[in-house]
């Protein structure tokens, strides 16, 4: 078991692996649509890719979500075959979001050897993502 410091400082140093292993400026935040963001996701029992709808209001939030099932199986046929789709996603910190996502299970950031296979799952998922969202952005946007 690692120390909250211990914890802090191995998550760190994934990240900046990570970065320094697949350098390149990712979308994420940047969606420019204030409810939606592209993420990366992981801890000591899953590593996820997200498309997160996280507006504190229930009606804009669906709106997306929405927005997100319409164009869900082109998502699935063409881009992410294993995209799961949750309207209503539980944050740890209790927050509820809708979540579409992949996921890799059985790995831990806290085990070093797992990273280079999170680490591509990372890359080749957000790119699929990212180039989803790109082409898409002006009818989730509409």
């Amino acid at each position: 078991m690692f120390s909250r410091e211990e914890a802090k400082k191995v998550r760190e140093e994934f990240w900046i692996n990570f970065g320094k292993n697949y350098p390149r400026k990712w979308v994420l935040y940047d969606t420019k649509i204030k409810e939606v963001q592209l993420k990366f996701n992981f801890d000591s029992n899953v590593a996820q890719v997200s498309l997160d709808v996280s507006s504190g209001d229930e009606v804009i939030r669906a709106y997306y979500y929405e927005k997100m099932c319409m164009l869900k199986n082109i998502l699935l046929t063409e881009y992410l075959p294993d995209a799961i789709f949750e309207e209503h996603y539980d944050l740890p910190e209790g927050k509820v979001i809708s979540r579409i996502y992949t996921e890799l299970k059985g790995v831990n950031i806290y085990r070093k050897t797992d990273w280079p296979k999170v680490q591509e799952f990372f890359n080749e998922q957000m790119q699929l993502l990212e180039s989803f969202f790109l082409e898409y952005k002006d009818i989730i946007d509409s």
